[in-house]
Parts: C-alpha cells; structure tokens; sequence
C-alpha cells in the first residue's frame, strides 16, 4: 500500500526569501524527487503544515496508519535520512517504526504524532 510523504514548498525555514528565490520548502521538494522516492512511497508538495518557524516540514501519512510531522529539515543534507525513514514508515502495517529503526532525524525532530483516522 503506498504512503504519501507530503513536503511543505511553502515553507521559508524561519528565514525572509528573495524575491524570485526558492523557498528551502520547494528545494526540499525537489532534492526529493530527483533522488527518487523509495518503493511504496510518494512524494507530493503541500502548501502548509503550520510549522513555519520551525525549519522545513514534511509529513507521512497512510490509510489507517500513524501520522507524522517533521520539522527543522535541511534540503541540502537531510535528503537520504527522509527517504530512509519514508521507507521505513512504508514498511510497517501501521506507522509505527520501532524508535531505534528510525532516522535520527525522525527521533529528534517529530513534531507531531497523529492517530490513524478511524473508518
């Protein structure tokens, strides 16, 4: 079954962009999906995940799994450990990878845990 790994294209890190610049949120983005997203995995923009001051966000989410939200992400180094994770979230029936399976920026920098939907 496939989760989706939702970037924020949006997000400025905290930080004021040029004019015609970029967002971090839409470099993130695109350093994703020119590495190639894992099996079982897609990577979509979003135009929001209100964590604005806190660096770049992404989510995973899949039916009837936990939910996650990331922050402080860093497009030019965290690209490999954000697909790791991706896969690793993909992987699992519901959500939950065990905490030492996780990249360590998925140990230090969830935002928010978020229950599955109920059907």
């Amino acid at each position: 079954m496939t989760v989706t790994l939702h970037v924020c294209i949006t997000c400025k890190a905290g930080r004021p962009v040029p004019e015609g610049e970029s967002t971090p949120g839409q470099r993130l983005y695109h350093a994703l999906l020119r590495a190639g997203a894992p099996d079982g995995v897609r990577i979509v923009p979003a135009e929001c995940l209100s964590a604005c001051d806190q660096g770049c966000n992404i989510a995973l989410t899949g039916p009837g799994r936990w939910s996650y939200v990331y922050r402080g992400l860093d497009p030019d180094r965290d690209v490999a450990d954000i697909l790791s994770g991706a896969a690793a979230y993909a992987g699992t029936p519901d959500g939950l990878v065990p905490w030492r399976e996780r990249p360590v920026i998925f140990r230090k920098q969830s935002l928010a845990r978020i229950p599955p939907m109920e059907s």
